[in-house]
């Protein structure tokens, strides 16, 4: 389990981890991606 935190904690520091982490910042400041993710994260949940 160690190892597969470490490969996380990498893939956030290189500069691939950084970008996907500045998209998702900037998708969740968007109103209406957030709601496209909260009805996702229902229909994932079994509610609609």
């Amino acid at each position: 389990m160690a190892g597969v935190i470490n490969r996380i904690k990498q893939f956030i520091r290189s500069p691939q981890g950084q970008r996907a982490i500045h998209q998702a910042r900037q998708a969740s400041a968007d109103p209406k991606k957030r709601a496209q993710a909260k009805r996702m994260l229902g229909k994932f949940r079994g509610r609609r």
